[in-house]
């Protein structure tokens, strides 16, 4: 027997996240019976407060974990700081504090937070990126790059944001062409930088043989990548007396003969020598102006053409013609080989360019039911293929015959060939902050650029610095950190002072989860063969084409390397929606609708907010924060608590069966079924509400004889293990005042039996030529012969159909009866 008491959150929820912590209850042992589950949310960023944002993620993902923990599961569900950035940098600068000191604070208040979820966190695996235990093994893997000639440095034009004062990757361009960070206008420069050849895993990454994710995300990561098909054909230039050949790639080799004019990017290293005396001042303006832009900004399809004729000519392979070679910006180094071939007529972007010079526009391609027209009449491109026209020896050439017969034709004249090409780029790496893990590399007069020998690492970062007030990097000013010696001659030589992205320490940190306290290496082979690869990953959709492929590439890198005996990182990924303000618009404090969790969770108590962070809306979709609305959930948790401490006040228990108490053990069926399915398929909304309308039926029968038979009380047990992945703590403590010793949540997930999740009866609806006439109870397993015979007996059907024949009856099982009747 228990006494009465009321809910007070206040009161358990602090007392079980020590017990559990104490008891260790959530660290995965890396030797145990139970087959492993790794899961893994996306970590955060150290910004010194948990928002809701942050409840929305973590709290329907902890739910999931605690589940898997239930079925037989040993969850590993580790937890860390994803502690670079530049955030801290700026907040260095702005408030007069180190970096490594605001960043430190911010991780002890939010490992605070963290704990007051009350979430399944192994903190014995805790990672903290911006720690040399763990920045140390971050340089190791740049080194393992670097010597398989994946890591590389170069002279190129960057995207240089320069409130920020560092280069930024493509995918950290807006579209706008401003910072994703500070929204400064970036510009192109051109800089010294450390790229990794993502690029020669292109063709693998774009397959997903082995995992499970959102077509969406997979088809983001494709289309980021960018393959394609066609052929590459060389154009000849004459410069200075000599044949010179610049190839262009092109996706439709049979538009070749509708080439009239001929484009190089601005920064093509023959702009110079083609352009005649007459343009190149023109030419050179031009050039210049195009340095300025970003590559979001050049490549912008709404942004008007613009370009200049450099007074040269290439030969069109093919028919011997002479085009003009423009300059214009639209046209990247960086993509392709930096020249195209303008076939205006069949692309839109050339037709718009064509048209604007006044350059000749030739149809060489028709749909085989067109009738001949004049281009200058057309109001866009023809982009699709068909029959090849005006295209000397093909003419007549079926469009599905057109492009490969063109490209064997190149190829036998040796004036090209087959190529697939891809969009993706090199990642570049470095960047010229501090607040980084510092690159691995020194700078020898004697023997050139050196990597720092392993045993030599980490190359500390400097804990305190001085920033400068033009926003550079002060370790270019820190001799203590830049003057060193060559690992190879022992003479004077300079440190890389450049620090790698953070992605670099995201796309990793999954791997040290499992080891993290390892000196020695990275992880031990045994470790990594026990958990990885990670089976639950729950993050953010806009992560699909930055760290969600960086740690693809990684993985596949490291795999090849002989490091890891798996390819694929993530094999199941999940991504939730974003929590909204009140007002339905995203949270920001722009807009005044940012809420904060802590007042919440002192007002009403962790699993409160963590239910109805999960009730709000599908977990994929996301949906308004409405504080007002979180009463509606303290107040199911409130009956969920009397409902229980009620019943175990008085301990009687009776096992008589009734037709009553089998409902009820009908209901607890029904409902583990119910509950399972839900969370099985992340739809925590779902869940909560069948147990909301289980614990109504069993609120409305608690004073009647059936809440003192067996069947109620076995429910109300499996209703607390229902709720507990969900609602951790009240379900924690009403577990151990019923009675029970050791946790619920390392109790075993309630089993239903199939059959017991069907009703005895169910209402049989009878129609009468589709009209509802009646409705009657008749058993689950009636025959249809059954049904019929009731349905055509029926004295109020009866008086319905009179003296109509009866031409047929139409059964459909567990629903309906529909007589048709023709009048007599």
């Amino acid at each position: 027997m228990i006494t009465r008491t009321k809910y007070n959150p206040k009161a358990i929820e602090e007392k079980w996240q020590k017990q559990w912590e104490a008891e260790q209850l959530y660290h995965a042992s890396d030797i145990s019976p139970r087959p492993k589950f790794y899961h893994l949310v996306m970590f955060p960023y150290p910004s010194g407060d948990l928002h809701m944002g942050h409840w929305y993620n973590y709290s329907p993902f902890d739910a999931y974990g605690r589940f898997k923990r239930m079925q037989g599961y040993n969850v590993m569900q580790p937890i860390g700081f994803d502690a670079f950035g530049l955030p801290a940098e700026n907040a260095a600068i702005k408030h007069g504090v180190q970096a490594r000191t605001w960043t430190l604070a911010n991780i002890d208040k939010m490992r605070k937070q963290l704990r007051m979820m009350g979430a399944q966190w192994d903190w014995q695996r805790e990672v903290v990126t911006c720690l040399p235990d763990y920045y140390k093994w971050t340089q190791w893997l740049f080194l393992q790059f670097y010597k398989h000639g994946l890591a590389y440095r170069t002279k190129a034009p960057a995207n240089w944001c320069p409130g920020c004062n560092t280069v930024l990757a493509n995918e950290q361009v807006l579209p706008d062409g401003t910072c994703e960070r500070c929204g400064s206008t970036v510009v192109r420069k051109e800089i010294d930088q450390w790229l990794l050849k993502i690029t020669d895993y292109a063709e693998r990454l774009l397959d997903f043989p082995v995992v499970e994710w959102p077509e969406k995300t997979m088809t983001m990561q494709r289309n980021w990548i960018g393959r394609s098909e066609g052929a590459e054909i060389r154009f000849v230039a004459e410069i200075d007396g000599k044949q010179e050949q610049i190839p262009v790639f092109t996706t439709r080799p049979d538009t070749i003969y509708g080439v009239t004019f001929f484009v190089l990017a601005p920064e093509h290293p023959l702009v110079e020598s083609i352009t005649t005396p007459d343009q190149k001042a023109a030419v050179d303006a031009y050039v210049e102006q195009a340095r300025r832009m970003t590559e979001i900004e050049r490549t912008n399809v709404e942004k008007e053409k613009t370009g200049v004729f450099t007074g040269g000519y290439v030969t069109n392979p093919v028919n011997g013609e002479k085009v003009p070679v423009w300059i214009a910006d639209y046209v990247l180094m960086g993509y392709g080989s930096g020249a195209i071939m303008g076939v205006p007529a069949h692309d839109q972007r050339d037709f718009e360019f064509a048209r604007k010079f006044n350059i000749p526009i030739r149809e060489v391609i028709r749909a085989g039911d067109e009738a001949p027209s004049d281009p200058a009449t057309w109001p866009e491109a023809k982009k699709h293929l068909g029959v090849m026209v005006n295209s000397g020896p093909f003419d007549g050439t079926p469009a599905d015959e057109a492009i490969a017969q063109v490209t064997k034709y190149i190829e036998e004249q040796g004036i090209g060939k087959f190529m697939v090409t891809y969009r993706l780029r090199d990642w570049l790496i470095s960047r010229q902050r501090y607040w980084g893990a510092p690159i691995p590399i020194v700078y020898c007069p004697n023997d050139g650029m050196v990597p720092v020998p392993e045993e030599q690492l980490p190359v500390w970062l400097p804990e305190h610095v001085e920033f400068k007030s033009t926003g550079e990097s002060p370790l270019r000013y820190e001799p203590d950190f830049l003057n060193t010696s060559c690992p190879v001659c022992g003479g004077p030589a300079t440190r890389e002072a450049d620090t790698m992205d953070t992605f670099i320490c995201s796309s990793w940190y999954f791997l040290r989860y499992v080891d993290p306290r390892n000196s020695e290496q990275a992880w031990s082979q045994e470790k990594m063969k026990q958990w990885l690869p990670v089976d639950q990953y729950v993050g953010g959709v806009e992560h699909a084409i930055m760290h969600l492929l960086y740690a693809r590439f990684f993985v596949k890198a490291l795999h090849d390397m002989g490091h890891l005996d798996f390819d694929e990182p993530f094999m199941r990924l999940f991504h939730q929606g974003m929590v909204l303000g009140a007002d339905g618009q995203k949270m920001s404090k722009s807009r005044g609708n940012v809420e904060a969790p802590d007042k919440y969770i002192a007002k009403y108590g962790a699993d409160t907010v963590r239910c109805y962070m999960m009730f709000i809306g599908p977990f994929d979709a996301g949906g308004s924060f409405r504080p007002d609305n979180l009463e509606g959930v303290w107040r199911f948790l409130n009956r969920f608590w009397s409902v229980i401490s009620e019943n175990w006040i008085d301990s009687r228990v009776s096992d008589k069966e009734t037709s009553e108490s089998k409902a009820i053990e009908r209901l607890r069926h029904k409902t583990i079924k119910r509950v399972t399915e839900d969370l099985s398929n992340f739809h925590f909304n779902t869940a909560l509400a069948a147990l909301m309308e289980s614990n109504n039926v069993l609120v409305k029968q608690q004073h009647d004889p059936v809440a003192q038979t067996g069947a109620y009380r076995k429910t109300l047990e499996t209703m607390m293990q229902l709720l507990a992945p969900m609602a951790p703590h009240i379900t924690e403590e009403l577990w151990h005042i019923t009675g029970h010793t050791g946790s619920i949540h390392m109790t075993d997930w309630p089993s239903y039996d199939e059959e017991m999740t069907q009703d005895e009866t169910f209402t049989l609806v009878i129609q009468v030529n589709g009209k509802v006439r009646e409705r009657i109870e008749v058993s689950s397993d009636i025959s249809e012969n059954e049904a019929r015979y009731l349905a055509l007996e029926n004295p109020r059907v009866a008086s319905f159909i009179g003296e109509s024949t009866v031409q047929k009856v139409i059964y459909i099982p567990g629903r309906l009866v529909n007589i048709v009747v023709r009048n007599s």
